[in-house]
This record gives C-alpha cells, structure tokens and sequence, in this order.
C-alpha cells in the first residue's frame, strides 16, 4: 500500500464530501424556509453516515446545526 496515495485519494474524497454536502444542505435549508417548514431560527441536527466496502467501517457523525448566531 502507498501511504501517500491513500492520504491523498482520501483527501480527495473527504473534499469532496464536504463541498457538496454543503451544498445540499444549504438548499434544503433554503427549500424548507421557502416551503415554510423552516423559520430561519431553528437549530437543526445533521447526521452522516460513511461505509467502507470490504470492512466493517461504518461511521456515524451527528452535529447540530444553528441557523442564527
């Protein structure tokens, strides 16, 4: 196994994770105020979950989310 390769290759993921998982939860956001299930006030709790194939990797992060300061 090439230890640069596998830190790069997972930094490449996780990037891209993080990019578009911003992305999709600023437009629900957005969506619910529009569709009025939101107020813009709330505290929201976000959950991800990241699998492995061909392990047993199976890794959950819950983090709550403010929309306000």
């Amino acid at each position: 196994m090439d230890e640069n390769a596998l830190n790069i290759n997972i930094r490449k993921f996780l990037k891209k994770l993080g990019i578009k998982s911003q992305r999709e939860i600023e437009q629900a956001i957005r969506d619910g105020i529009g569709r009025g299930l939101l107020t813009g006030n709330e505290r929201l709790m976000a959950k991800a979950r990241i699998t492995l194939d061909g392990t047993d990797m199976d890794f959950t992060l819950a983090e709550e989310i403010s929309l306000v300061e």
